[in-house]
């Protein structure tokens, strides 16, 4: 992609997020203020939170890949589910993938 391109698509997109934003300031507050909406906006970052963990996971460049991540990722999430402290989660994950990778 040409510089000139990339600039032309840097600033629609800004454009874009813009108007979303300020699209946003002319909606009713009655509206926002259902329960429903509420539940799902409460939902909306752990969706995105989870899609981002798999994609940096599973993903390199354009390929999904399966490494020593998705060994961490499944010992982070045992550990979850289990309850542990957030930095025996962080460190769990964080050994087993170095022991896969040292293992590989």
């Amino acid at each position: 992609m040409s510089t000139s391109a990339s600039w032309i698509v840097l600033g629609a997109t800004s454009a874009l997020c813009f108007a979303i934003k300020l699209l946003g300031y002319f909606i009713p507050e009655n509206w926002l203020a259902h329960p429903r909406l509420q539940r799902i906006n409460a939902l909306i970052p752990i969706a995105l939170l989870s899609a981002l963990v798999m994609a940096e996971g599973l993903v390199t460049k354009t390929h999904v890949v399966i490494d020593h991540r998705l060994a961490g990722l499944a010992v982070a999430t045992g550990l979850l589910m289990a309850r542990a402290p957030f930095p025996v989660v962080v460190v769990g994950a964080a050994a087993t993938s170095a022991v896969v990778w040292h293992l590989h």
